[in-house]
C-alpha cells in the first residue's frame, strides 16, 4: 500500500516555496528521527515511508513540478502516489534514494548504516548503525608533545592505547579508530578523536611549531655584544647576542622548536631580548654609569 499523505510540502513541514536545501535538510532531520532502526515507536515506520515518498517527489525538479501543477494523484495509473513511486509494504528501504550533502540516499546509509543483507520483510531488517565518535581533550606538556609516545588513556572507564607522533602540534586532532561509541545493531563502533591541549611551559611561548623565550642581557652585552646560553626543549644552547641589541630584538635558532611530523615542517626558537638593569647598583657600578651619562651623546627619544 503507498503512503497517502495530503501534502508533501506538509510531509516535510516546508513551505510550497522551500528551496530545494530546505527541502533536504528537513528531509535528514525527520529521516534520521524516525528510521525504524532508531526509532521504535508505533508509527515511526509508516511515517519514515512518508517523509521519503515525499522527499522522493520534491526533491527532483521536474516530478515537484508535475507534482505542484496536477497533485500527488495526477496519474492513478502509473503507481503509487499519482506516478511518484511509493513503498510496497513488503519491500525493505533498499531502492529508496535519498540526498544528503549534495548526495543521494546511498551517502546517508554510508555515513549511518551499513547493508547487511537485502532480503524481504520488515523494512528496518538488513541495516545496522554505526556508533557515534568520541571527542576528547589531552592535555600534553610541551615536553611530551615535543617527545611523543604511546600513552595509555582511561576513557569511559576502560583503557585505550594511544600513539601520541613526534611533535604534536597544539589544537592537532588525533583520530584512533574504532575506539568509539559502540554501534547498533551490530554496526561498528565510532572513533575517538582527541584535540591536542597544550599545557602552559614557564620557559616557552608556543605558536604552531615555534617557540619563544625571553633572554634577558645586561646592558653592556646590549650594547657591546656577547655571546650567551638559551634554555632549549632539551637542553640548552648558545646564542650571539649582536651589538647594539634593543629590548623585543628576535634571535633565531633555527630546528630547535617544536619537531617536524607528517603534519607540519620543525619550529624555530626564538629568543627575545629583554635588557635587564641591577636593581642595587654598587659604588663602583653607579660611578661608572653616571660616567656613561656624562660623556655618551646617545639619546633613545630622540627620531634617527
Amino acid at each position: 500500500m503507498s503512503v497517502t499523505s495530503e501534502d508533501y510540502y506538509e510531509a516535510l513541514g516546508v513551505p510550497r516555496d522551500a528551496s530545494a536545501e530546505d527541502i533536504r535538510r528537513a528531509y535528514r532531520s525527520l529521516a534520521r528521527r524516525y528510521h525504524p532502526d532508531i526509532n521504535k515507536e508505533p508509527g515511526a515506520e509508516d511515517r519514515f515511508k512518508e517523509i521519503s515518498e515525499a522527499y522522493e517527489v520534491l526533491r527532483d525538479p521536474e516530478k515537484r513540478a508535475r507534482y505542484d501543477r496536477f497533485g500527488a494523484r495526477s496519474d492513478p495509473g502509473a503507481g503509487g502516489a499519482g506516478g511518484f513511486g511509493g513503498f510496497d509494504g513488503g519491500e525493505d528501504f533498499g531502492g529508496v534514494s535519498f540526498d544528503v550533502g549534495g548526495g543521494d540516499f546511498s551517502d546517508l546509509f554510508d555515513q549511518l548504516f551499513s547493508r547487511r543483507g537485502a532480503g524481504r520483510g520488515s523494512s528496518s531488517e538488513g541495516f545496522s548503525m554505526r556508533g557515534g565518535d568520541l571527542e576528547a581533550v589531552l592535555d600534553l606538556a610541551l615536553t611530551e608533545a615535543a617527545a611523543g609516545g604511546r600513552r595509555w588513556l582511561s576513557i569511559d572507564g576502560r583503557s585505550v592505547e594511544v600513539d601520541i607522533p613526534r611533535g604534536v602540534r597544539d589544537g592537532q586532532l588525533i583520530r584512533i579508530p574504532g575506539q568509539g561509541a559502540p554501534g547498533t545493531g551490530g554496526g561498528p563502533p565510532g572513533d575517538l578523536i582527541l584535540r591536542i591541549r597544550l599545557r602552559p611551559h614557564p620557559d616557552f611561548r608556543v605558536e604552531g611549531g615555534d617557540l619563544y623565550t625571553d633572554l634577558p642581557v645586561a646592558p653592556w652585552e646590549a650594547a657591546l655584544g656577547a655571546e650567551v646560553p638559551v634554555p632549549t626543549l632539551d637542553g640548552t644552547a648558545r646564542v650571539k647576542v649582536p651589538a647594539g641589541s634593543s629590548c623585543g630584538r628576535r634571535l633565531r635558532l633555527r630546528g630547535q622548536g617544536l619537531p617536524g611530523n607528517a603534519q607540519a615542517p620543525p619550529g624555530d626558537l626564538y629568543a627575545v631580548v629583554t635588557i635587564q638593569v641591577p636593581k642595587r647598583l654598587t659604588k663602583r657600578e653607579r660611578e661608572l654609569f653616571h660616567q656613561l651619562a656624562d660623556d655618551s651623546k646617545f639619546d633613545p627619544r630622540k627620531r634617527r
